[in-house]
């Protein structure tokens, strides 16, 4: 018989522990032992990105990647990206923007900006595209997306400039 496991991990920069089957996901783990409803399964396969999350800095879909693997690594989700009551650029150029209608899936998007605008500051569309095609919105707001993420690169940028600026 298969016993559960404990496994402990930094979940939004606080140190937790979780009792885990082998089978379990980290996805179900966060939504049913941890109550953050951020990141959703939708598909289950790692094919819409609605579950996206951060294991050690890297975007997984957290519909396949097994809890266990989570043991000792740093878990953010899009519940632990704002800092305190002040949202992400990112999370506030999806607002200003209108980048969502039904809203299921931006969690995703916003954890997979996040990501593209660490490595490429200044996106083309073209490379905005082609980063965000593993997620999918079935409500088609692909273009206030896209300005969303424009929207973010800019004011991080503008935020560096203001950085400079002050040193």
């Amino acid at each position: 018989m298969i016993e559960p496991r404990t496994i402990r991990f930094t979940l939004n920069g606080v140190a937790v522990s979780s009792s885990v089957m082998p089978h379990e996901t980290l996805i179900e783990v966060l939504s049913q032992r941890f109550e953050l409803k951020g990141a959703r399964e939708s598909c289950g396969q790692g094919l819409c990105g609605c579950c996206t999350v951060y294991v050690d800095s890297k975007a997984v879909s957290s519909c396949l990647y097994l809890a266990w693997l989570a043991d000792g690594a740093q878990v953010v989700t899009v519940e632990g990206i704002s800092n305190g009551q002040k949202l992400d650029p990112v999370q506030e150029a999806f607002i200003e923007a209108g980048a969502f209608q039904c809203g299921f899936c931006t969690p995703g998007f916003i954890m997979m900006v996040k990501q593209l605008l660490d490595t490429h500051p200044d996106p083309s569309d073209d490379e905005i595209r082609h980063y965000l095609s593993g997620n999918l919105c079935r409500c088609s707001a692909y273009p206030e997306i896209v300005d969303a993420v424009k929207l973010a690169a800019s004011r991080r940028a503008g935020s560096e400039q203001l950085v400079r600026e002050v040193r």
